[in-house]
């Protein structure tokens, strides 16, 4: 462009010297070795100008003529150097492609053409064509070759590194990509392998001066490294937490003024205040970070921050939390959790419903069979809660490369990456739940609660006849000895006379200390008590009486149980499932035990 502007220019200055002199005519005179010319002006500016213009075609001729040689042997190396450089880029082509016999034709077409110390590419060409056919330990010598020279040092760490690497050689990479750091840290592979490295080894200050490296370098981002470094600093917060608090505390505030919302280091901050029984300056802590990000850490941190608060001051704490982040899933689930530790029934299933509208998930589903089982003991509603809960998403967790996690870590244990784990819901299901869970279908299927069941069962019971001898045992009869107290339900039997075989219908009372004769009894039962001995004191618990019966039918008699107890019976065989043993100790062995 500067070349045309150039050539106009100087054709019009030309133009209008011209156009000045045939505006002003004249005459020149030209008197030489006797002889007199004359010339007009136009004329002899005419003459001037061809003059010059024929010296300069006589001068670039001869130039050209001298310069010949010269310029044909540029002219064919020219040519060859096209050539070969066209050979060189087929041939990088082709071992991209994956065409091994094309990539070593082009290769010895390019050391035809061109020198290899003239295009070190040669030996990147060369490298690969072995790569590609599989001759590792030459590739591995031409890229060591390529490393011991200044200009390809570079490429040839690179090729050494991917090769350590495909060959399981961690080691190996790991100091070829120090090396390349060392000498070049804006090289992104070398810099984040060698900050990996230093993680993964828990050198954080290391990592972190590295990081400094690479934002001066302008390989990464500003936020990126600031975020990178809240990460690196946390991680050094928590490694020396137990040791040094303050230190560690000093650590986190500084990651948290890099990445206001990382919730790690707002919690070791807030630990190391705690530690100091500073609850003041904690919740200033957590309270900026529960706004941008609220997380249940933050909540169980802030809401348990003082060991010896009741249950309704965690209630309250709770509920500060909501009033920052009101209509908040973290923040209602919160609240319903301290409420049901508070026995505030109420309030507790009114925010674990809202929280399950905002998002259905398994926590909140199981909060509620919780609430449930401390508030109504019904297992039916219990088991709807819980059901609803299985079908539901599942909770947020730490989540890095398919690893979950309920801790936060600096670095993935998978693949080395910093600043990996992410708060979200696990991937290893479905996009959303098996079923649609609808927290008002949920309400509307729910079952009342149940009432207690009083089960009546009729028993018939068989009762045995007069016995054909008296035992001989000696028993104490009180002529009002018909009653009997029971903590069952009131219940009505019937008890055979002795004498003359009809029944008596005997009725509870109030006397607790009477006992109520076996008659017929076998001389050692149990359940005779001896004239000599004294009444009993205080009802106690049942035996099977043993009896003696005659071979003629005998009478039955009903037992109503009710409340599912089973009430004992006169005449029951001692696996009956109606008959309570007696569980009473050795010394009180000759009490009769009914209930």
């Amino acid at each position: 462009m500067t070349r045309i502007v150039s050539f106009v220019v100087i054709v019009l200055l030309i133009a209008v010297g011209f156009a000045w002199l045939a505006d002003r005519p004249g005459v020149l005179s030209l008197e030489w070795q006797g002889q007199l010319i004359q010339m007009s002006m136009m004329v002899a500016a005419s003459m001037v100008a061809a003059l010059i213009a024929a010296i300069m075609i006589l001068w670039w001729m001869i130039s050209t003529l001298w310069n010949s040689p010269h310029a044909a042997r540029r002219y064919f190396r020219a040519r060859k150097r096209d050539r070969g450089y066209q050979a060189l880029s087929t041939g990088l082509i082709a071992a991209g492609a994956g065409n091994a016999l094309l990539a070593r034709k082009m290769t010895a077409r390019t050391q035809g053409l061109l020198s290899a110390d003239q295009e070190p590419l040669i030996h990147l060409l060369e490298a690969q064509a072995d790569l590609i056919e599989g001759k590792y330990d030459a590739a591995r010598r031409k890229f060591e070759a390529m490393a011991n020279d200044p200009e390809t040092r570079e490429l040839g760490l690179r090729g050494l590194y991917i090769e350590a690497r495909r060959q399981g050689a961690h080691e190996a990479a790991l100091q070829y990509a120090e090396d390349a750091a060392k000498n070049a840290p804006y090289l992104p592979w070398a810099a984040q392998a060698t900050l990996e490295s230093k993680c993964r080894s828990g050198e954080w200050d290391d990592a972190i001066r590295l990081l400094d490296q690479q934002k001066a370098a302008h390989v990464i981002e500003r936020g990126e490294a600031e975020r990178l470094k809240a990460v690196l600093l946390t991680a050094k917060a928590e490694e020396k937490f137990e040791i040094d608090p303050k230190g560690a505390r000093d650590d986190a505030k500084s990651a948290l003024k890099l990445s206001k919302a990382l919730v790690p280091a707002a919690l070791v901050a807030a630990k190391s205040y705690l530690r100091e029984d500073n609850l003041r300056k904690a919740a200033a802590i957590l309270e900026p970070v529960w706004k941008a990000e609220p997380h249940p850490q933050i909540a169980e941190l802030y809401v348990r921050a003082r060991s010896g608060d009741t249950a309704i001051d965690r209630l309250k704490r709770a509920e500060r939390l909501e009033s920052l982040k009101p209509n908040n899933i973290e923040s209602l689930f919160a609240v319903a959790q301290a409420a049901l530790a508070a026995q505030d029934f109420d309030k507790a299933r009114a925010k674990a419903q809202a929280a399950a509208r905002i998002a259905p998930r398994e926590s909140v589903f199981l909060l509620l069979a919780d609430i449930e089982e401390a508030e109504t003991g019904d297992q039916g509603r219990v088991r709807h809660w819980m059901a609803q809960a299985l079908r539901a998403p599942r909770d947020p967790a730490w989540v890095a490369d398919g690893i979950v996690s309920e801790k936060w870590h600096p670095v993935s244990p998978v693949s080395g990456r910093l600043d990996a784990f992410e708060w979200k819901a696990p991937f290893g299901q479905l996009e959303g739940p098996v079923e649609d869970v609808s927290v008002d279908s949920a309400l509307a299927s729910l079952p009342d609660v149940a009432q207690p069941e009083i089960r009546e069962r009729i028993i018939e019971i068989p009762v045995p006849a007069k016995a054909e001898s008296k035992p001989h045992v000696e028993t104490k009869v009180e002529p009002k000895a018909e009653t009997r107290t029971t903590v069952h339900p009131v219940v009505e039997t019937t008890k055979p006379k002795v004498q003359s075989g009809e029944p008596t219908k005997v009725t509870p009372s109030a006397k607790a200390e009477e006992v109520v004769p076996f008659f017929g009894g076998a001389p050692d039962d149990p359940g005779v008590k001896k004239a000599e001995g004294a009444p009993l004191a205080e009802p106690a618990k049942p035996v099977t009486p043993v009896t003696q019966t005659s071979k003629a039918a005998a009478p039955k008699t009903t037992v109503i149980e009710k409340s599912g107890e089973a009430v004992p019976f006169f005449g029951g065989l001692p696996d009956d499932p109606g008959v309570k043993k007696s569980s009473a100790p050795a010394d009180e062995k000759n009490r009769l035990n009914l209930f």
